[in-house]
């Protein structure tokens, strides 16, 4: 029997990093360089935390997923399709809610904690 244990998470992410590119039917302006540093998954592979971070661009989003983000550097602004634009910076927590629609727009460098559970 393994023994449980919390995760913990460094000011630096300890993993391998991933990068990637927005996929070009989502871009709107930029490309902007994109990097994952996952650093827990759960054995449903429905939950998982991490650090995510992104170049200035500007693209749209659909969120199927509920995601709790923690803005640790960079401004970026989130619009949904009526319009309401949220500025996100250093320090600003919130929830994308699953079915969220809009577009995603840094306008700073930005760098994001992140906790994302996948409905089933």
């Amino acid at each position: 029997m393994s023994v449980m244990k919390p995760a913990l998470f460094p000011a630096t992410p300890d993993v391998e990093a991933e990068d990637y590119y927005i996929d070009a039917d989502k871009l709107i302006s930029g490309n902007p360089k994109q990097t994952l540093w996952l650093e827990y998954t759960d054995d449903s592979g429905r939950y998982s935390s991490g650090v995510w971070a992104s170049e200035v661009g500007e693209w749209r989003v659909s969120f199927s997923e509920e995601e709790y983000c923690r803005i640790i550097e960079g401004v970026s602004i989130i619009t949904n399709t009526e319009g309401e634009a949220f500025t996100v910076k250093p320090g600003d927590e919130f929830v994308m809610p699953a079915g969220f629609k809009g577009t995603w727009k840094v306008v700073e460098p930005t760098k994001k904690r992140f906790v994302v559970y996948e409905k089933a």
